[in-house]
């Protein structure tokens, strides 16, 4: 595959269940799936060794306020209120990352000095699925 600057679309559980793509809504995402590590270098080795350990995921996506039904605000406005974890997928490229629930920790606004109004989502595994591109 050639090197390109794809389109990104990132869909959201609602806390109804209903997932719902809110990426024209996001201005900025970042995501991660790392992998725990273990030393495990014994006092008979001269350099370390280590075993893999966990998969894990995180994301913090942020974006520009948008109140219209089924977009950002209506999918993020309970997250203080709800603890249920949220179906999330990311699709680039034609590739699709399926990342089962994730527990979305807070949902910040700021209003700037200009008038401008975003928000800030972070968002961590919740259940032990490990994320797999496809």
């Amino acid at each position: 595959m050639a090197k390109e600057a794809p389109t990104v679309a990132v869909s959201v559980d609602e806390s109804g269940g209903a997932l719902r793509n809110i990426s024209n809504d996001i201005t900025n995402c970042d995501w991660a799936i790392p992998r725990g590590v273990q030393d495990v270098t014994g006092i008979d080795k001269t350099a370390i060794e280590r075993v893999l350990l966990l998969a894990d995921f995180s994301v913090t996506m942020n974006g520009v306020f948008n109140d219209v039904a089924d977009l950002s605000h209506v999918v993020f406005k309970d997250v203080g209120s709800t603890s249920e974890g949220r179906t999330m997928s990311i699709v680039t490229s034609g590739q699709t990352l399926t990342i089962g629930d994730v527990l979305l920790t807070d949902y910040a606004l700021t209003r700037s000095t200009d008038g401008s109004l975003t928000w800030t989502v972070p968002g961590v595994l919740e259940d032990g699925s490990v994320p797999t591109w496809s």
